[in-house]
């Protein structure tokens, strides 16, 4: 009988990692997108009724509803996913995760407290590509394609105020109570960034145990296919539900 550390060796868990727990994750977005949940920007029934009737300084509510937006946000995971893919060092791992936290804070807060509209399927059909680009990047396509190297802290930056305006789109969906609206959407602001270390950390656990195991070599590669593949199926959908939203009833 193999021993305990064996089960739990590197290599047994990043396999694990690479042949069930993503595709699963993958299949998991495919199966939202088919049951028209795409928009992973979404909000419970439950925390819908409450948005609409606060009024007041709320401030733990919106902390934990920030912090399970982010959480239960796949495409933001998804990209993070891409971000960190080939960072080892926990110093530029913190520099790449805070630019997209500025980015994704500043136009969250902006679009709320400013009411700036902005189509929701463009916005996630945008955050959709962003996970096309990091998978492309990671595979090292636009050196080869066009022999040049995007900034990426640039487009970490970038993407993230696309995140932003993603979280800020699906807040303007209900009439918010300007009686402590700025309070309570900074209180939300700071759940999505408790949100956003909590998602990050149990990534992190499971990629520095596969980067522990040579299967890290052999898959690299065909997990940011796949994780390319999900960024298109998540752009595909925004983009229809676009142009069908923009066909006039008959």
């Amino acid at each position: 009988m193999p021993s305990t550390s064996s089960r739990l060796s590197p290599a047994l868990l990043s396999n694990y990692f690479v042949m069930r727990l993503l595709p699963r994750l993958l299949l998991l977005v495919a199966s939202c997108v088919v049951g028209g949940q795409a928009l992973a920007h979404g909000v419970a029934p439950e925390d819908q009724l409450f948005l609409q009737n606060a009024s007041g300084v709320h401030l733990l509510p919106f902390i934990y509803l920030g912090a399970k937006h982010m959480v239960t946000g796949y495409d933001h995971l998804l990209f993070l996913v891409g971000v960190i893919f080939f960072l080892y060092r926990l110093r530029e791992v913190a520099a790449y995760v805070t630019l997209f936290a500025i980015g994704h804070s500043v136009t969250l807060l902006f679009g709320v407290l400013s009411g700036l509209q902005i189509d929701a399927y463009l916005i996630d059909a945008i955050i959709g590509f962003s996970v096309v680009y990091k998978a492309l990047d990671n595979l090292g396509a636009f050196q080869t394609w066009f022999g040049i190297q995007p900034n990426t802290k640039a487009a970490v930056l970038i993407f993230g105020f696309f995140h932003g305006f993603g979280l800020a789109t699906k807040l303007q969906d209900f009439t918010l109570s300007a009686d402590g609206l700025v309070p309570n959407i900074l209180a939300f602001n700071v759940g999505v960034e408790l949100g956003q270390v909590l998602a990050l950390s149990a990534i992190l656990i499971v990629m520095t145990y596969w980067r522990a195991a040579p299967s890290f070599t052999r898959y690299a590669t065909a997990a940011n296919v796949l994780l390319m593949a999900a960024g298109f199926v998540l752009v595909g959908y925004q983009l229809t539900g676009y142009f069908v939203a923009e066909v006039p009833a008959s």
